[in-house]
């Protein structure tokens, strides 16, 4: 099932299986929204183009902890191969995104999963800004794979606040992305000269925010959640950690 959150599909939404997340906010129409506009129209198929092997690993890794049944919401899904590995595992899986091109990408691998195998799979897809999405402690694993590097620190501790918030008590919280710099001094300044080089060039692309890379497990422990697992990939990493119970 596909749900754009849009002019012409408010009422069906609203009346649906999501009333929780149709509150007063998500009633401005989306083209009086600027954060609602396309930036990925272009960055996404460089985006398809340019995933490395180790990124797919690193969007995945931390997904076998999630149970069937469970509810797992994906923020900033792009072309959701971790989404489609989730939905695989029995999960209820909802994925929210601000692009069309990216969802319209989403659904096209899960056009190509159901003609290979003849076996639809069920996934909630909704376009709106993540920081718009009201069901508070609702989901069992809240996913952030290569979502909150795209923001300024600010907002990416926002964003991750409020992942916290709409999971349940002991909800885990996976953030894959570009790994801390870490090690000798050649490693470090490698790592954040490939960084800043994908950063400009996704700046150039789609207006993304350039920073430094962020720590993640430290600002989950300042907003409070543990800090269960780390993983590694050739320069990226996936973080577990946990809401507290």
């Amino acid at each position: 099932m596909i749900t754009y959150v849009e002019e012409a599909l408010w009422q069906p939404i609203c009346t649906g299986s999501w009333p929780s997340f149709c509150n007063g906010t998500m009633q401005r129409r989306m083209r009086k929204e600027p954060y609602m506009r396309d930036k990925y129209w272009l960055a996404g198929h460089f985006y398809e183009v340019t995933t490395s092997a180790a990124v797919k690993r690193c969007r995945v890794a931390m997904l076998d902890y999630l149970q069937p049944g469970e509810k797992c919401l994906f923020a900033g899904v792009g072309h959701g191969e971790d989404a489609i590995y989730a939905a695989q595992r029995g999960a209820d899986v909802t994925v929210v995104d601000t692009s069309k091109t990216m969802l319209a990408k989403f659904q096209h691998n899960l056009d190509k999963l159901h003609q290979a195998n003849g076996t639809p799979l069920a996934v909630t897809q909704v376009q709106s800004d993540i920081l718009e999405v009201a069901n508070y402690e609702q989901y069992d694993m809240l996913v952030a794979n290569f979502f909150l590097n795209v923001f300024y620190r600010d907002t990416m501790v926002k964003l991750l606040d409020h992942l916290a918030q709409l999971g349940k008590s002991g909800a885990k919280i996976v953030i894959g992305d570009f790994a801390y710099p870490e090690g000798n001094l050649w490693s470090r300044v490698s790592q954040t000269l490939f960084w800043y080089g994908v950063a400009t060039i996704y700046w150039v692309l789609a207006g993304n925010a350039v920073h430094p890379i962020y720590n993640y497990p430290e600002e989950m422990k300042q907003l409070g959640l543990l800090v269960l697992e780390k993983k590694y990939f050739d320069g990226y990493w996936s973080v577990l950690g946990q809401k507290r119970i």
